[in-house]
């Protein structure tokens, strides 16, 4: 399976095997980050992430197959993100996928890259259904039950801000650079993380939702009422900030496993975590915690098949294909696709 994944800010292709018993190999993963082209203002700017696309995919697929050792023609079907995303990003992975479908005839399969993120521990651990997921990246904070592929059911989401996002803010607001995850967790090992009691937001609630446009914004005022800011107040403010995340992240957690517990008595948990955010350390500790605490497992895949890649793609690609799914040449992009959309069952129901 060819996977092609390019709806942010990563241009990415993929060779990825699946074997009659349903266990993966990634033969090329190949990504090409667009970290320079949008350093200088602090976000990713849609419109050059889609120019980055179009000048870089196909020497993408070219790397991917020839470190492969699989020649285009030999793959059996070809597998792209369409949507959710930037919808000028997804329409060149889509679009290439579907002129790579016509000309070498092969199946085409229109990927929900929040499938993609879900099914990757199936890749990298072999997971069985169900298992409950944690997707915390740039654009997504939520929990979904994995029944099956296909098979979705979203217990929380983000009501404003996603995880990646609110780090991405914070560090801007700090001038710490680009991308907000990793500069915020490295100021944040100098500082005092109990100088400042930001906001936990909903937590006092019983659903599993997030919240974190008030703790940013609890953030800024603070930093306003201290500046000019010292080394060390911005030291404080981050650690702090990362405090209230990984304690928020945790409850919410804590939340799910009960309520998966309780729906399925006696199945061994499992709690994948997928998207960039999985890498910070502080929110893994406190996550470990929770799992411990709980009798559940917690699966992180290595973090460069948490951040966004074509053979989560392909592996996605290829799950779909196993059973049958595949899409024709006029599936159409998605700048919004929710997980738990009914036709997700619906295309795996048919095959």
């Amino acid at each position: 399976m060819l996977g092609i994944e390019t709806s942010c800010d990563e241009t990415a292709a993929a060779l990825v095997v699946r074997d009659e018993f349903g266990r993966g190999t990634i033969r090329s993963n190949v990504v090409r980050s667009q970290l320079d082209e949008h350093a200088a203002f602090g976000g990713v700017v849609p419109e050059l992430a889609a120019r980055a696309h179009v000048t870089y995919l196909d020497h993408i697929i070219a790397q991917a197959c020839r470190e492969a050792g699989i020649p285009l023609a030999q793959v059996d079907a070809i597998a792209a993100t369409a949507g959710p995303g930037l919808i000028g990003g997804v329409l060149v992975g889509l679009t290439t996928a579907k002129a790579l479908a016509a000309a070498l005839d092969k199946p085409l399969l229109g990927i929900n890259h929040l499938e993609a993120h879900a099914l990757t521990a199936r890749l990298t651990d072999g997971v069985p259904f169900p298992y409950l997921m944690l997707l915390v990246s740039g654009g997504h904070s939520q929990f979904v039950l994995v029944r099956g592929v296909g098979d979705y059911e979203r217990w929380g989401t983000t009501i404003d801000d996603a995880l990646g996002e609110a780090f991405d803010k914070v560090a801007k607001l700090l001038s710490l650079g680009h991308p907000g995850g990793p500069a915020v967790e490295r100021i944040a090992k100098a500082g005092d993380s109990h100088r400042f009691k930001f906001p936990r937001p909903l937590l006092r609630e019983a659903r599993m939702d997030f919240s974190f446009s008030g703790l940013k914004t609890a953030v800024r005022l603070q930093a306003e009422a201290l500046a000019p800011l010292a080394d060390q107040d911005v030291a404080d403010i981050a650690a702090s900030f990362q405090t209230a995340v990984a304690e928020i992240v945790a409850t919410r957690s804590r939340q799910a496993l009960e309520q998966f517990a309780s729906r399925f008595p006696g199945q061994d948990m499992r709690l994948v975590v997928a998207g960039g955010v999985a890498a910070n350390q502080t929110i893994g500790t406190a996550l470990r915690a929770v799992c411990a605490e709980a009798g559940a497992t917690l699966i992180v895949p290595p973090i460069a098949l948490c951040t966004d890649n074509g053979a989560m793609v392909a592996w996605a690609g290829a799950e779909r294909f196993a059973l049958g799914v595949h899409d024709g040449l006029e599936f159409v992009a998605r700048p919004r696709w929710p997980l738990d959309l009914d036709d997700m069952k619906v295309r795996s129901d048919a095959a």
